[in-house]
């Protein structure tokens, strides 16, 4: 009986031991299954992680873009406002030009007449339009003696002049009007020498 008692356990040791053995196994395969789990988990958030990145890198690009478009568009308004106003300016002062070429007409004609009086209070009035339109940055352009020049001014005749250079302007006809030096309400009407 001690031989089978022997026996009966090395029996159970060498069952223990397969067990162990089985067991080990597969706690081994379960650990490589895990493993190659983890790395599938960690491909896939690997992947995932990139593919966010990616979709953040597009959604920043595109909040960039707006923000410029935005500006843009913002500067371009500006633009827009201040040209309108520009034109409202020039078309206003347009409308006081006939007003000043009369009171020069009436100052030039009084200055013939001995009518003192009429000639002072036409000046008043010519220089108050022209402290108006100084305000509004509108200056009259100096014509004579100056290179002639078809953005400013509006030849009308032309003289053979040898004493003078050529395309120089030597007589205004009609006054012009330029606002912030830039953009010409009514261009001078002028007599050039060739």
């Amino acid at each position: 009986m001690a031989k089978n008692d022997e026996v009966n356990a090395n029996k159970n040791n060498l069952e223990e031991e397969i067990i162990d053995s089985d067991n080990t196994e597969k706690t081994e395969d379960t650990k490589k299954e895990l493993n190659s789990n983890g790395k599938e988990g960690s491909d896939n958030s690997k992947e995932l992680l990139e593919k966010k990145e990616a979709e953040n890198q597009e959604l920043t690009d595109r909040l960039q873009r707006l923000a410029a478009e935005y500006d843009n568009f913002r500067k371009r308004t500006v633009k827009e406002k201040e040209r309108i106003y520009c034109d409202a300016v020039s078309d206003v002062a347009g409308m006081f030009l006939p007003v000043v070429d009369n009171l020069q007409r009436a100052i030039d004609a009084a200055e013939k007449d001995e009518g003192q009086g009429l000639k002072e209070g036409v000046n008043l009035v010519y220089k108050q339009i022209m402290d108006v339109l100084d305000k509004l940055d509108i200056k009259p352009i100096e014509a004579i003696g100056a290179p002639f020049d078809p953005e400013i001014h509006n030849a009308v005749m032309h003289v053979e002049d040898d004493s003078l250079d050529s395309n120089i302007v030597v007589e205004e006809f009609q006054k012009g009007y330029i606002y912030k030096d830039e953009i010409v309400i009514r261009h001078s009407v002028v007599k050039v020498a060739n």
